[in-house]
């Protein structure tokens, strides 16, 4: 959800808790959490609203317009940095926009030097993706309502998210990958992905003749990030060598790379929009050894999860210029604890629900957007049952918050953990 999109109980919500709250060491009876949609600040463990600006801002220019933003997106409003903004737009920049130019493009580029393969002769739709947030003077935070995808869910796309802020439009795209048998997607290049965007808007003709592009100062480390040595050695070495990493397999994680430096777009022209909705609907199917996500400490219980979890999104523009996104993901699981050299299981099965919804939509005056997740394993009186909600919203209001509640069973039992 690059932050990457992340729907499933078996995938690790660790970032959101290291930024956020501090586990329950105790469950709270009388936590009511059946109403995973809204998550009410005033009895949430542990708010966090939307006050002090993150650090650090930069200022970028292009001729006498000026922008001082962060240059990164986040998952809340705490300034912990997820994704680096690697392009900006400016002039005819709406995300709006945005998103009609890169719609409009076929997918042809070989003539660009691209292969005549998915996701590079795809064309741009619109994305599944976690909502993240950035920071601009004077504006505040804003949110990634609008995301564009070039290429399917999986097994691989170019992910671009969008976050407007006033007369700009600061972005992250990346490529990335489903990690297979999960709903979850790994960053493998925030280069390549800016340089494929850039060759999108070179052919659009959209591009100022004057001053088409300029990229800015380095704004955010190089590299960043990495990519797990697992996945990594499980990648084509066609692909390795594409993204400029090791030809061969290697033992440790391996570094993102990125010149730290964003790519000003300048555009002059707008093409017309297009109206009308477009819907996904699909299902993934768990079946595998994972890590428990909440309510492991030691960071040391495995569970092997079996079921589906349905995703469907609703996402279009209407002839008012009202852009909407409607997103929902629920699921049944059923886990139990394993020790993961083995498979051999180690404790009880639990049954487990998943529940993730995203709603967006902006104007030509506004916009408005925010996430809600709820993953529950087991109940409180089950031996490593728990539950964890998680809600963030931003809007051109203010009305700005991120909550997140984590409650643990107090059940210990022996042999639970696999080392």
């Amino acid at each position: 959800m690059s932050r990457s999109l992340t729907i499933s109980i078996v995938m690790a919500l660790a970032a959101l808790v290291a930024v956020g709250c501090q586990k329950s060491p105790a469950p709270t009876q009388n936590a009511d959490m059946s109403d995973p949609q809204l998550i009410d600040p005033d009895v949430a463990a542990c708010p966090i609203i939307a006050t002090l600006p993150p650090s650090p801002l930069v200022t970028v220019s292009i001729g006498t317009k000026q922008l001082q933003f962060w240059p990164y997106l986040g998952t809340n409003f705490s300034g912990a940095p997820q994704d680096p903004i690697n392009l900006i737009f400016v002039g005819k920049a709406d995300p709006r926009d945005i998103r009609a130019a890169l719609m409009s493009l076929p997918g042809d580029r070989t003539a660009l030097g691209f292969p005549a393969s998915a996701p590079f002769n795809m064309q741009w739709t619109d994305a599944i993706g976690d909502v993240e947030t950035d920071y601009g003077k004077p504006d505040g935070w804003t949110g990634s309502v609008i995301q564009l995808a070039c290429g399917d869910y999986g097994p691989m796309r170019f992910h671009l998210r969008l976050c407007k802020q006033g007369e700009w439009t600061i972005a992250n795209a990346h490529l990335d990958l489903l990690i297979p048998g999960t709903t979850d997607h790994q960053v493998i290049s925030w280069e390549f992905a800016k340089q494929f965007v850039i060759a999108d808007f070179m052919r659009s003709g959209l591009l100022d003749a004057a001053v088409p592009m300029m990229p800015t100062a380095q704004i955010t480390p190089s590299p960043f990030r990495t990519i797990p040595a697992i996945i990594y050695n499980g990648m084509p070495v066609e692909l390795r060598v594409m993204i400029g990493g090791p030809a061969g397999d290697v033992t440790t994680d391996v570094p993102i790379l990125s010149d730290g430096a964003a790519m000003i777009l300048n555009l002059a022209k707008s093409v017309a929009r297009q109206y009308g909705e477009s819907v996904q609907d699909f299902d993934i199917n768990f079946d595998q050894v994972i890590p428990k996500p909440f309510c492991d400490d030691s960071h040391s219980t495995y569970l092997y999860a079996k079921g589906t979890v349905h995703l469907r999104q609703r996402a279009g523009l209407n002839r008012n210029g009202w852009y909407t996104v409607n997103f929902l993901a629920t699921g049944q699981l059923v886990v139990v604890p394993v020790n993961p050299l083995t498979g051999e299981p180690v404790g009880t099965p639990l049954d487990a629900e998943v529940y993730e919804r995203h709603l967006g939509s902006m104007s030509d005056r506004m916009f408005d957007v925010s996430s809600s997740k709820y993953q529950r394993l087991g109940t409180l009186d089950d031996v490593g049952g728990g539950s964890m909600a998680v809600r963030l919203r931003v809007t051109s209001g203010h009305q700005n918050v991120y909550v997140e509640k984590v409650s643990c069973s107090e059940a210990v039992a022996a042999g639970m953990t696999s080392k």
